[in-house]
């Protein structure tokens, strides 16, 4: 009620009466635009059109700032809602290691175990830099019950803006991720170590990092014709200045406390170098990582031999911190889509061949991708980028300069992978394999080519392409250089948006049992690194469940996957959340080794498994191209309100085509905007549809059976309800009777239902998420908050379309409702930081 706006005392006043009258009026039946009506006929007789708007535009305001505080209350109690030490924590694991005799086996298993999260910059979260900081504030301030702080701090929030009037630039986006590595992972992530390392390994020095960080911002090109060779060097430089500066604030405390005799001096040469490294990045120096931490690991003996071991702990964490970050605090990785590496290696090798360079034979384009791939697999030579004009292929290949000069200057960890979206055949590696030859890297190559397979079909056929690459004898060398390790990206997102829910996840599930058995049978350690969302529709949900549901037909030496947007502040976001959801990551795996219950599927639940991601396929292949399913997102949804909200800086989707086509969407509106209807139909459509093909065979129990013996399936299903508990279909009821759309809408909800109904069969619960009260109650309130926007958003999209239909369209009017749909999406978006 103390918000700084106009006539906040109104606005206070009738959000509540507002509300009552939302859930009243779609308990009725009615329509959103009915219930906006009634509510001014109620409360707004005496009000003109234009002050009606004004005042569903400062309800917006208010309820994007009721979210704020709901995250702020829910980071506060984190630590009271989550048992710090409980099951799938470093302390639960430590125990049962010590109960059960197996500390051994544990330490083994941490000597070359890793978990990476990889920060991405895609758009699926709409708070400013500012609004984060705020939360941030907010949620120390409500933890010691600072009632000034609070008040002062909800002020500030409400004459903070919550909306961008131009998009950021890929170099803004990776300084607000930068944000929480140096204010959040730098502390969590130590911490971590310092458990392990201390309470496991009695403080001997680990080579093993366990823990660390990849980072997109900057480098990540796939559909992002703004990220430049240039903002890559930047964003490098930017990191190795931040964790530099970390460095420096921890020398500093140190400093105060090291003033032993021995010690002293060095410790105070220390930071005087280490400042100006930090100050200046990319200077010649002769201070290096190894040196710095040959240093500290000296002053330590020091200490330890000499003065009681008196703040010794103290230096080791610095230590440690060093191994975890180096000089390069996240490493950056390099990602392009295949198609577009197709148009630069054509472009090249005619540019090249013009040049009579003899790199290329003269027909090597008309050549077919067998003998394509045996002469990449030779390719000797190199080349200047002065030789080229095109514009995409100086992109390209100056991005790989980029990555030699970063490691260079930063370290082989600051930027050493490569990224190739859409993947498909050998030649698309192969292709990535010859540029790195030939611009930076003639002879020995310390870069990670990692291919990203997302469609079903590439799924299908992405072991024998692997195959392909394992026995090509440059390639296998290039491998062996590796250490024999193969990072490949498997992507949930569009494999969802491609295939559906089931189909997607059992598709990646058995492409990573392929993977895994061709990977073995070459001597090569797979390393799977998965691209998922927040939402269960893009891989998310209960992640770490989810690792700890596959069997030992999948290789699980390291878990590697991507954060991104309400996920980061959401899971990450504090030091408690951030430690919590890492040491879960950790020992997700962990627990079923040591307690040797990691077992593989049975054959009999394997089928049956097979038999629900066919018929859901089947499902879902046939809603996808039902002539409605475009139009019906185009003109019933937001769908084209997202490239004009300015949260992310690529375009919302990848072809320039002026007509919505199914392959250019991008998975982030796709899902988004099913969310905005809440509808949510990527993570259950296709479920009840299989399910029921089981009921209607009298075999339901063959299900009942795999949910019993299966934690993959379990997890599923489990992720599943969510997306059904965030769905409310009453919203969008009133579409029903659209001449055009209503037999559509209704096919969605009928599959709604029937998901519902079996899935709470097949658990037997009587609700949905019913043994997840937490989570439950998070979305309850969640919703409840979020109700009158949806209600708003609604109304302003029918408002749009009766506009439109008239013989004059008022584009002012227009332009208001539109208005009024963005800025409705803001909190809407903001309110499902739970990954439901």
């Amino acid at each position: 009620m103390t918000l700084p706006f106009d006539t906040i005392s109104n606005t206070g006043a009738l959000l509540p009466l507002f509300h009552e009258t939302c859930e009243k009026g779609f308990k009725n039946g009615d329509n959103p635009t009915t219930i906006v009506e009634r509510f001014f006929e109620t409360y707004g007789a005496d009000l003109s059109k234009d002050e009606h708007l004004d005042l569903l535009f400062r309800f917006i305001q208010y309820i994007e700032r009721q979210v704020v505080l709901f995250d702020a209350i829910e980071d506060a109690s984190f630590s009271t809602v989550n048992n710090m030490d409980g099951m799938g924590t470093l302390t639960s694991l430590q125990e049962y290691a010590n109960s059960e005799n197996k500390v051994e086996a544990l330490k083994t298993y941490l000597e070359e175990f890793k978990v990476r999260i990889v920060l991405t910059a895609h758009p699926t979260q709409f708070y400013p830099g500012s609004v984060l900081g705020i939360i941030t504030d907010l949620a120390k301030a409500i933890e010691n019950n600072d009632l000034t702080s609070i008040n002062n701090l909800l002020a500030q929030l409400g004459k903070t803006p919550f909306f961008k009037k131009k998009k950021p630039t890929p170099y803004d986006e990776a300084v607000s991720l930068i944000w929480f590595l140096e204010n959040v992972f730098y502390t969590s992530f130590g911490t971590i170590y310092d458990t392990i390392n201390a309470s496991i390994f009695n403080n001997k020095n680990l080579e093993n990092d366990i823990i660390n960080i990849g980072f997109w911002p900057g480098g990540d090109r796939d559909g992002n014709p703004f990220v430049t060779p240039e903002i890559t060097l930047k964003v490098a430089k930017k990191l190795k200045q931040t964790i530099l500066k970390n460095y420096y604030k921890d020398i500093r405390v140190l400093r105060r406390k090291l003033t032993f005799k021995g010690v002293d001096k060095r410790i105070k040469k220390l930071e005087k170098k280490l400042y100006k490294l930090s100050v200046s990045p990319h200077m010649k120096t002769d201070f290096t990582l190894a040196f710095f931490k040959n240093e500290l690991l000296e002053l330590k003996t020091i200490i330890e031999e000499q003065h009681q071991s008196l703040y010794a702990d103290e230096v080791q964490s610095l230590i440690n911190k060093i191994t975890l970050f180096g000089f390069h605090f996240a490493t950056l990785d390099i990602r392009q889509d295949s198609r577009a590496h197709h148009h630069v290696f054509t472009t090249m090798v005619n540019v090249l061949n013009e040049k009579n360079t003899g790199i290329f034979p003269d027909n090597y384009n008309a050549l077919d991708e067998a003998e394509q791939v045996n002469i990449l697999s030779q390719i000797k030579g190199q080349i200047d980028l002065d030789w080229f004009t095109d514009e995409d292929v100086l992109k390209t290949l100056g991005s790989i300069t980029s990555l030699k000069h970063i490691q260079e200057t930063n370290g082989e960890q600051a930027c050493n992978r490569y990224i190739i979206s859409n993947n498909q055949t050998t030649l698309n590696v192969m292709q990535v394999y010859a540029m790195l030859k030939l611009v930076a890297f003639p002879d020995k190559m310390p870069v990670d080519i990692a291919p990203l397979f997302e469609t079903i079909d590439d799924l299908e056929g992405a072991h024998e392409v692997m195959e392909d690459l394992y026995t090509n004898p440059a390639y296998a060398k290039h491998l062996k250089q590796r250490g024999n390790k193969q990072t490949i990206m498997l992507g949930f997102s569009d494999g969802t948006k491609d295939g559906g829910y089931l189909m997607a996840n059992w598709a990646i599930f058995k492409a990573k049992e392929r993977l895994t058995e061709m990977s073995r049978k070459y001597g090569v350690v797979v390393v799977f690194f998965d691209g998922r969302g927040g939402p269960p529709a893009r891989g998310g949900g209960k992640t770490h469940q989810f690792y700890a549901s596959l069997g030992p037909t999948i290789e699980d030496k390291e878990v590697q996957l991507t954060i991104q947007g309400q996920t980061i502040s959401s899971n990450f976001g504090t030091l408690n959340s951030s430690q919590y959801n890492l040491e879960q990551l950790i020992s997700s795996g962990i627990q079923n080794r040591l307690n040797d219950t990691n077992t593989a599927m049975q054959p009999e639940d394997v089928a049956v498994m097979d038999q629900l991601a066919n018929s859901s396929y089947k499902a879902y292949s046939a809603f996808k191209s039902h002539d409605k399913f475009l139009p019906y997102l185009e003109h019933m949804s937001t769908l084209k309100y997202y490239a004009k909200t300015n949260i992310g800086s690529r375009p919302s989707k990848r072809g320039s085509s002026s007509e919505l086509v199914f392959s250019d969407l991008r998975a982030i509106p796709f899902v988004g905007s099913w969310s905005q209807l809440k509808q949510n139909v990527p993570g259950f459509f296709g479920v009840g549809t299989a399910l029921k093909a089981f009921e209607d065979a009298n075999e339901f129990d063959k299900v009942t059976h795999l949910y019993q013996n299966s934690s993959f399936f379990k997890t599923l299903i489990a992720n599943s309800m969510m997306s059904l508990s965030k769905s409310f279909f009453d919203l969008t009821k009133y579409m029903a009777e659209d001449e055009v759309y209503g037999e559509f809408w209704t096919l969605i909800y009928n599959e709604y239902e029937l998901s519902k109904r079996l899935i709470l069969k097949l658990t037997g619960y009587t609700e949905l998420m019913e043994e997840e009260p937490t989570g439950k109650a998070s979305i309850k309130v969640r919703e409840s908050i979020v109700l009158p926007l949806l209600t708003i958003q609604q109304y302003a999209l029918k408002n749009i379309q009766s506009l439109r239909a008239e013989a004059q369209a008022d584009e002012q009017k227009i332009a208001t409702y539109e208005k009024m749909v963005m800025r409705s999406l803001f909190g809407n978006i903001n309110a499902s930081r739970n990954s439901a």
